[in-house]
């Protein structure tokens, strides 16, 4: 089978409502390397890339509320910092580049996927074309 590993997907595959920053990012740890009292962050298997993580809201209408929060592991050599809130809304959005996920069986035994990223960045602008006076006066 060609596909092996994470599985590249695009950011409108995943959060086709947009996504918006509801925590901070944090190193995640290693737990085997970690001891008791000695922090030590965690590396992507794959890339050798410190993993950061941070916790996004899904803007999917129809989520049940458990389902809207969920963590994205951001690979970065330094934390990476999310864009600035925007002034008039209670959560920032956000985007992100270089998506793959992971299926795996949770703990409850149901399907569940582990996103990881290697770019988090603000929404591209998505703008109304702006009317004119002439536009104003044909309606």
């Amino acid at each position: 089978m060609a596909l092996q590993g994470p599985i590249p997907v695009t950011y409108a595959m995943v959060f086709p409502h947009g996504c918006y920053v509801v925590g901070t990012v944090e190193p995640v740890k290693d737990f085997d390397a970690s001891t008791n009292g000695r922090f030590v962050q965690a590396r992507d298997k794959q890339t050798g890339e410190l993993v950061w993580q941070v916790a996004v809201m899904d803007g999917d209408p129809t989520l049940k509320p458990a389902q809207k929060t969920v963590a994205v592991k951001i690979l970065a050599p330094v934390q990476p910092v999310p864009p600035a809130p925007i002034q008039g809304l209670p959560f920032t959005p956000v985007e992100f580049d270089g998506i793959t996920v992971t299926p795996y069986v949770n703990g409850n035994g149901r399907l569940a996927y582990s996103i990881k990223v290697r770019e988090m960045r603000a929404p591209h602008q998505t703008t109304q074309p702006a009317q004119g006076k002439a536009g104003k006066d044909a309606a």
